[in-house]
């Protein structure tokens, strides 16, 4: 079953609407409405996210070196920490020693968003990012 489309008009500087059809060009949106249509989910999903009890699913990505002492097993250790919310992980080796980690989590937004700072701000992690989806994954265990 679908959910049911509403027709609206909205008025967009000519400007913003030059570069927002250029970005839905480069992306491959069918049209403006697939493009505004998940940039609204998006921003309804970060929206909720902030209600601590909100229980959500998502990925934190890392971006580390290997060169660092004992970060993969400050991070390791951080998982372990909180099994009942990081459900799986992937490690791709990237050039210069470089790992690219993916962690598949769900849990309350407020607990993944700590563990994703916990996990982003080891010293020797680049960069990282939560991503998040109000879309949840059964539960493993009954």
């Amino acid at each position: 079953m679908t959910d049911p489309a509403e027709r609206v008009s909205i008025t967009i500087p000519r400007s913003v609407l030059a570069k927002f059809d250029s970005m839905l060009a480069d992306r491959g949106f069918a049209n403006r409405s697939q493009a505004i249509t998940e940039i609204l989910n998006r921003e309804i999903i970060e929206a909720s996210s902030e209600k601590e009890e909100q229980v959500m699913a998502g990925t934190i990505t890392l971006f580390y070196s290997t060169r660092r002492n004992n970060l993969q097993s400050t991070l390791s250790k951080i998982q372990r920490k909180h099994l009942a919310e990081v459900i799986s992980s992937l490690h791709v080796q990237l050039e210069d020693d470089h790992i690219m980690e993916v962690l598949v989590v769900q849990g309350p937004a407020a607990k993944l968003r700590s563990i994703s700072n916990e996990l982003i701000t080891c010293k020797g992690v680049k960069t990282g990012k939560l991503n998040l989806s109000s879309i949840i994954m059964p539960p493993l265990h009954q």
